[in-house]
């Protein structure tokens, strides 16, 4: 369909794991939801949890992938074909702990950067070319490589006050995109969330 996007936010399914640095995607698709009082259904068919406004005269889907990150690309490439939309509709948020805390990016493309859930979508899209939005969640030690239990535990009560105002510049940003593009929102929001 015409003007039919999808924004797939990636974390882990279950109570332990939410507001996890993790579950940063997961984060924002459910503020988009509640911002556009979108209703959150389980459909068994995607593994997935999915919501679906409409904004400005366009059909916006949004996905909680309920596979464990790792897997989440069973969940999208399922999404993608049924609604039949091509890579260029799709918009995944993830968290990103080479990114620092605060911070946004949004590119058009790119590699996984070792992000496990990115690289499931790639492996089941077949491209790598679909919109994705990098939550920073930073490190504790840029020396260590694993970083499980730092992205596994949740934001510190230092971190949470600035968390809110990350949450809504990064629906900021996902508004843009589908309304006027993706060089457009990269351009009026990547960078860094000020206290």
């Amino acid at each position: 369909m015409e003007n039919e996007y999808l924004v797939v936010g990636l974390g882990n399914p279950g109570r332990e794991y939410e507001r996890t640095r993790h579950n940063a995607g997961f984060m924002v698709v459910e503020r988009l939801a509640a911002l556009w009082k979108a209703e959150w259904s389980l459909e068994k068919k995607f593994s997935a949890r999915i919501a679906k406004a409409e904004r400005d005269g366009k059909r916006l889907w949004l996905c909680q992938p309920q596979t464990y990150m790792n897997l989440s690309g069973e969940s999208v490439g399922a999404m993608l074909g049924f609604r039949k939309l091509a890579a260029t509709r799709l918009l995944v948020v993830v968290d990103d702990a080479d990114l620092p805390f605060g911070g946004i990016r949004l590119r058009p493309g790119g590699s996984s950067g070792g992000h496990h859930g990115l690289e499931s979508i790639e492996q089941h899209l077949g491209t790598r070319e679909y919109a994705r939005q990098r939550i920073g969640i930073g490190r504790q030690d840029q020396s260590v490589r694993q970083i499980s239990g730092h992205v596994l535990a949740q934001f510190s009560p230092a971190e949470r006050d600035l968390l809110e105002k990350i949450l809504q510049k990064a629906c900021d940003q996902v508004e843009c995109w589908f309304g006027f593009g993706v060089a457009k929102a990269m351009n009026q929001f990547n960078g860094a969330v000020n206290v």
